[in-house]
């Protein structure tokens, strides 16, 4: 097996490790905590270097996590044992550990250690110069990480999404939280070679903040973000291999990122796109289901059957010329019909119409009779609930109410049937 074959098998692990593990991070709200504890692996990975003597990966390896806990238990000394937050401790142990990384590197390169060329690709990453026995070490941890996660998987879930609850019943929550960090050192080390301590956050959180937008399944967003991880690995190893002078890290990340803003954007549920249209699909359902109304208070009060246009601007609800494309939208729905150069409800736009008049009234008879709002102060609330008022609520507001047939302003109901219990 060729070296490339090689790299590309270990950034792949190293992504699935690193995604699977970032999605709990992720969910327990712990994204910046990944950060400091790669800034902070740094140091430990020059000192390994300059007590070893040795790039040797089983030389840095132990470094790297010894300064990555030490990293974790200093963000927790610090926003326990002071009055500092914790945002505040991940930021001052970030810097401290990542500048005093940096005058270490600065010191081996001005020193002469013989062998310290090369060192500072952990910074940004360089998969190309990854040994096949670096790779079986990666490895050996990524697949470590992958077993424990999944061994650990029901409590790992319930310790994520509910910690009181699974303290409650007996679940050892500090075990938890130490095999959580733990993982998450394991992790960011595991990465330092290919992707960089400077980089590496990305890879544990972004690809769990992606899936996070493609699913709410604690298991399908696992997968969802190590197929995501791997993918942004396997792409930025193969251009970084393109050129031996580009850092694997950066290209991971680029593509890593596009991933992700593709998910923001156009993820079919909770993406931006969906949520605009959606938002879009609710103004326009708002502003119809208001024409209807129009039609049937002309109707119920005035007795006219038929508006034009100008009718409908009087009424002063709507702008000229979103009437146009109400009335079409009506007209595609056989809500409406044209009758010369006038519209009027027909028998289904009829029924549509007393059906949202029905939760308008009945909601303000719900102000008035149970949250104590006077009357002429209910109109505006019952305006904006009225179109998401579902057919359970309506059944749970007419059994509360006791199937009124008059709103606060003694103007009828429509279509409310007698109590089951006076038929």
């Amino acid at each position: 097996m060729g070296n490339l074959a090689w790299v590309f098998i270990g950034c792949a692990l190293i992504g699935a490790g690193a995604s699977a593990v970032g999605v709990f991070a992720y969910l327990r709200k712990q994204a910046l905590v990944g950060d400091a504890v790669a800034h902070a692996i740094l140091p430990g990975v020059v000192l390994s270097f300059m007590l070893g003597g040795s790039k040797d990966i089983l030389v840095l390896l132990p470094g790297a996590v010894v300064a990555g806990w030490i990293g974790i238990l200093s963000i927790e000394l610090i926003s326990k044992r002071s009055k500092i937050k914790p945002d505040t401790a991940i930021a001052i142990v970030l810097t401290v550990f990542f500048a005093l990384g940096i005058v270490l590197l600065t010191h081996v390169q001005q020193v002469n250690y013989g062998n310290q060329s090369g060192l500072q690709d952990f910074l940004f990453g360089k998969a190309a110069a990854m040994l096949p026995s670096d790779l079986v070490v990666f490895i050996v941890v990524d697949v470590v990480l992958l077993i424990t996660i999944w061994l650990m998987y029901p409590y790992l879930k319930l310790y994520s999404f509910d910690p009181d609850f699974a303290r409650s019943i007996g679940v050892p929550v500090k075990l938890l939280q130490f095999v959580l960090a733990t993982l998450t050192v394991l992790a960011v080390a595991s990465g330092i070679q290919a992707v960089g301590v400077v980089l590496m956050a990305a890879m544990i959180i972004t690809p769990a903040a992606a899936a996070r937008f493609l699913s709410s399944r604690l298991s399908v967003m696992i997968m969802i973000a190590m197929v995501i991880g791997v993918g942004s690995s396997l792409a930025g190893a193969y251009i970084s291999s393109l050129n031996l002078g580009m850092p694997t890290g950066p290209w991971i990340v680029i593509i890593l990122s596009l991933l992700a803003v593709s998910a923001f954007i156009f993820a079919p549920q909770k993406g931006l796109l969906r949520r605009y249209l959606r938002r879009i699909e609710h103004s326009s359902k708002v502003k119809t289901e208001n024409l209807l109304k129009v039609f049937y208070s002309a109707e119920e009060k005035s007795g006219i059957t038929a508006m034009s246009l100008s009718d409908i601007l009087a009424s002063g609800r709507f702008l000229s010329h979103e009437i146009d494309s109400m009335i079409k939208r009506l007209n595609r729905k056989g809500l409406i019909r044209q009758f010369e150069n006038k519209h009027s409800l027909t028998e289904s736009g009829r029924k549509e119409a007393s059906r949202i008049v029905r939760l308008h009234r009945l909601w303000e008879l719900y102000l008035n009779e149970r949250m104590n709002i006077a009357p002429d102060h209910v109109h505006h609330d019952a305006e904006a609930i009225e179109h998401i008022i579902t057919p359970e609520l309506e059944r749970a507001l007419l059994l509360e109410l006791e199937y009124p047939t008059v709103d606060p302003h003694q103007s009828e109901i429509p279509g409310i049937k007698a109590s089951p219990n006076e038929q």
